[in-house]
């Protein structure tokens, strides 16, 4: 039997360090328009969902995806910035029904659908080998802690960054998870998650007014 899939974008009106960057002005559309045209347009999913306080939101939503995105309004008690996320997604996951939910958010709006699509197929393809998916950033560099001590490297043998042990970033871009991980681990990670590689340029996020510049700079020179 086909499983079920559900894609939620959660989005808050307010925004501290950029106001409003759920729906401002990004390359003529609002810039959640870009994530959820790639969730559509990786035709992988049984339903859309954005959650949100905002009205404007809702509204764009409309104006722009009509029946094509169903719309949760977030109750008061989840709408504060500090609230965190899985307690927003646990509201989500249990006013639907759904046999897997993938996570993004609409400050991505690099990713691109073909990628949306791998990573769910990636998913249903091992599961249940594995029981949780997110993507992550692929890096070769030397990290070291806070107390000077080479966390990946040797100090003492020079290796070129190319021939350094990968490590990998969580770039909060994608999380596949079933409705059990999240509630019995208050967690979108299970005990066997997939890490699910993207490529760095797809996986920028929104979190200040230097990544909005610089991700509209990059989507246009696409």
């Amino acid at each position: 039997m086909k499983k079920k899939i559900t894609a939620l974008v959660p989005m808050r009106h307010s925004s501290e360090r950029v106001p409003g960057k759920n729906y401002r002005d990004f390359d003529g559309k609002p810039l959640f328009y870009w994530v959820v045209k790639s969730l559509i347009d990786s035709k992988v999913f049984d339903q859309i969902v954005i959650d949100t306080d905002s009205d404007k939101i809702m509204e764009l939503s409309q104006n722009f995806f009509g029946n094509e995105v169903v719309l949760l309004e977030r109750p008061e008690n989840l709408r504060a910035g500090e609230i965190p996320m899985n307690d927003v997604l646990l509201n989500s996951i249990n006013q639907l029904n759904s046999d897997f939910f993938f996570q993004t958010h609409g400050t991505n709006p690099l990713l691109n659908s073909e990628t949306v699509k791998q990573a769910v197929n990636t998913f249903l393809e091992n599961y249940p080998l594995y029981d949780s998916l997110f993507s992550v950033t692929k890096l070769h560099t030397r990290l070291w802690d806070g107390l000077s001590r080479p966390m990946n490297h040797n100090k003492n043998i020079l290796l070129r960054t190319q021939d350094l042990p990968p490590v990998y970033e969580e770039n909060s871009c994608i999380y596949i998870f079933t409705k059990d991980t999240l509630v019995q681990k208050h967690n979108r990670i299970g005990d066997r998650p997939f890490l699910f590689e993207i490529e760095e340029l797809e996986a920028i996020d929104i979190d200040v007014e230097l990544d909005f510049q610089v991700a509209e700079l990059l989507f246009k020179a696409q």
